[in-house]
């Protein structure tokens, strides 16, 4: 009977061994400062230690310095234990909203500060990953990237109920920064705009809008982010030919306005871009 019993065993463990997350090295906070959360439909979910992706800091970042002193005002209030929001950055693509977060960790890692990337199919374990991080020294941000939302999609339910609908409430060293092209986060429809009415001389939403909108609204921080104006994207573009160890003239700066007319944007990642050319070709002559 135990032969027997020993027998199944194995062969059930065969069967889920194949089913399980590959197995990773433990994330340790005293060394790693970010990590991914990944989840899995079995093991619930894990971190995965990585490094971070570059060297950019918040001096590096121009023409975005409202967006950058009032997230780092929030941050700064966040790591020394003092009340601070959620923040959600939105805006046009390519204009720094992603980068501002990874040159916040290379900034403040020093002060406590570690990042932790969930992706948006990965958000219905958000509630587990924010419960394993409660009573850790270490203050988080959990970083969603490029967040947005089919009408369908459910996963914005889990995001919401951390942001602030639960019992207890988010703990106290984590915050939530989102970036994304939707102010809103979710897809917004003529249709849902038939139920609005007005009462009295105000005008009251349907359903469909409060609960769209009713999911922005739980980030204490919204920072907008625009396309460059010429000034801002020439800045740009000098600070990234510099950084690159090129040299800046009044050619580049020409070429520079010619590649943004040419692509048809001014951005920071335009900017880069157009540094990276200029830098390259710079060294092959």
């Amino acid at each position: 009977m135990n032969e027997e019993l020993s027998a199944r065993l194995l062969e059930l463990l065969t069967r889920i061994e194949p089913l399980l997350p590959p197995e990773r090295s433990e994330v340790d906070w005293t060394r790693d400062i970010a990590a991914l959360w990944e989840r899995h439909p079995l093991a619930g979910g894990q971190l995965v230690p990585v490094a971070p992706r570059d060297d950019v800091r918040l001096d590096d970042l121009v023409g975005i310095e409202r967006q950058k002193k009032q997230l780092v005002d929030n941050t700064r209030a966040f790591l020394t234990g003092k009340p601070a929001n959620h923040a959600l950055l939105w805006g046009a693509r390519g204009t720094g909203k992603s980068s501002i977060i990874r040159a916040l960790l290379n900034d403040f890692h020093s002060q406590g500060l570690r990042l932790i990337q969930v992706d948006r199919y990965d958000l219905i374990g958000l509630p587990g990953l924010v419960a394993r991080l409660r009573d850790l020294p270490q203050r988080f941000i959990v970083y969603c990237d490029d967040l947005s939302f089919e009408g369908s999609d459910d996963a914005y339910k889990a995001l919401k109920s951390v942001l602030d609908g639960t019992l207890t409430g988010p703990p106290e060293n984590v915050l939530i920064y989102a970036t994304s092209n939707r102010r809103h986060l979710l897809p917004e429809s003529s249709a849902d705009n038939q139920a609005t009415h007005i009462v009295d001389g105000e005008l009251h939403h349907g359903d469909a809008v409060e609960e769209k909108v009713s999911l922005s609204d739980r980030f204490g921080v919204w920072l907008a982010f625009h396309a460059f104006n010429q000034d801002n994207f020439v800045a740009a573009c000098e600070h990234w030919v510099t950084y690159l160890g090129s040299q800046w003239s009044e050619q580049a700066r020409t070429e520079a306005l010619r590649y943004a007319t040419l692509r048809g944007v001014r951005s920071g990642r335009a900017a880069w871009q157009f540094a990276c050319q200029w830098a390259g070709a710079d060294a092959d002559a």
